[in-house]
């Protein structure tokens, strides 16, 4: 009977060892799983965001870059180097054109700036100048438009590193029927507006009409 007990007493640390061995094993599976979903859904959302997300014309810095498109209510500053009669500063008309000293209107709206550099260069080599260098620079660009469920909806002056938060900011906020967790915004020249997840990622970019939807219930 003794020795019963014995060998009863000297197994129950072999069991408790192998309950303690077979919880940290659920204990590490769980957190390797955890570990998965949590980055397939990091890599996932990166790749949203990237999707909503297009790289702005218009740089930090102020300054564009060389494919931003021009449209109605830009200023320009047009240098021709070395001539300064034939140098100022233009606005993009409603027609799109830009009427230029010497060489009479310009189409600009739906060009990018180096085409439109290139364009008044290439008016000026014929029959003005022999070889004419120009700089374009926008001063000013056109306003964005803001739509919807927002409390001062209309048009606002383009700031630079605009996004859809501020842009919202800017027309007072949200309505107390907002969707606050998307945004419908047509860029400039399209037809359709896309629907976007309302984050300070989303850029906007000038003559870009954003439309805040009303929520369901």
């Amino acid at each position: 009977m003794d020795g019963t007990r014995l060998r009863s007493k000297v197994s129950q640390p072999s069991v408790s060892m192998k309950v303690t061995e077979d919880t940290m094993n659920r204990k590490l599976l769980i957190t390797t799983v955890c570990g998965i979903l949590m980055a397939s859904g990091s890599s996932a959302w990166a790749q949203d965001s990237a999707a909503t997300a297009p790289s702005p014309a218009v740089t930090s810095a102020g300054s564009v870059s060389s494919d931003y498109v021009l449209g109605p209510g830009d200023k320009m500053r047009v240098i021709v180097f070395g001539e300064d009669t034939l140098s100022g500063q233009f606005v993009v008309a409603d027609n799109g054109l830009v009427a230029m000293p010497l060489i009479g209107v310009v189409p600009a709206a739906g060009k990018s700036v180096q085409d439109f550099q290139k364009r008044i260069e290439a008016l000026l080599v014929d029959g003005y100048l022999r070889d004419p260098r120009v700089s374009v620079e926008v001063l000013t660009f056109r306003p964005f438009y803001i739509l919807g469920e927002v409390n001062k909806p209309g048009e606002y002056p383009y700031t630079n590193d605009l996004n859809v938060v501020n842009a919202i900011a800017k027309a007072g906020g949200f309505t107390y029927r907002a969707n606050t967790k998307r945004a419908f915004v047509r860029r400039s020249g399209e037809a359709k507006e896309q629907q976007y997840g309302l984050d300070s990622k989303l850029t906007i970019s000038p003559g870009d009409t954003v439309r805040i939807g009303e929520r369901l219930f």
